[in-house]
């Protein structure tokens, strides 16, 4: 079965069913991803296999992090943590799918934010950790 995700197409305002990253990230250098995992152990391991790869420079994990959703017609509500992946516009179709193979989830979260400013030395670091 393949993975979907929700995106939302901004010229027309209207949400678009995508397997594939729908925005052309080459016009954005950088990105902040973020993802929830079940628990701290899961996201230290897609950590470590996300920067063993090199799709990102640097991963934040927030733990305790309180999920309100609806799952198959029922409201939910769980402990997760949150994951701040910071990386390039080149490789978010890559990350995507190196998150979908190794995530527990049916259905990961995968939210990509550009980075519109940063400190120049912070962003050419980004740069020169991601392949």
């Amino acid at each position: 079965m393949k993975m979907r995700h929700w995106a939302f197409n901004i010229e027309k305002t209207r949400p678009m069913l995508s397997t594939q990253w729908p925005m052309n990230s080459s016009e954005t250098e950088f990105f902040l991803v973020m993802v929830t995992t079940p628990d701290h152990s899961m996201a230290k391991k897609l950590a470590k296999i996300i920067l063993q790869a090199e799709k990102a420079a640097c991963i934040n994990i927030v733990g305790n992090v309180e999920s309100h959703y609806r799952w198959e017609g029922k409201l939910e509500c769980e402990q997760e943590s949150l994951m701040l992946i910071k990386t390039q516009g080149s490789c978010i179709q890559e990350l995507q799918n190196l998150i979908l193979k190794n995530h527990p989830y049916e259905t990961p979260e995968f939210i990509a934010v550009p980075i519109q400013e940063g400190s120049k030395n912070y962003l050419d670091w980004i740069r020169n950790n991601v392949l």
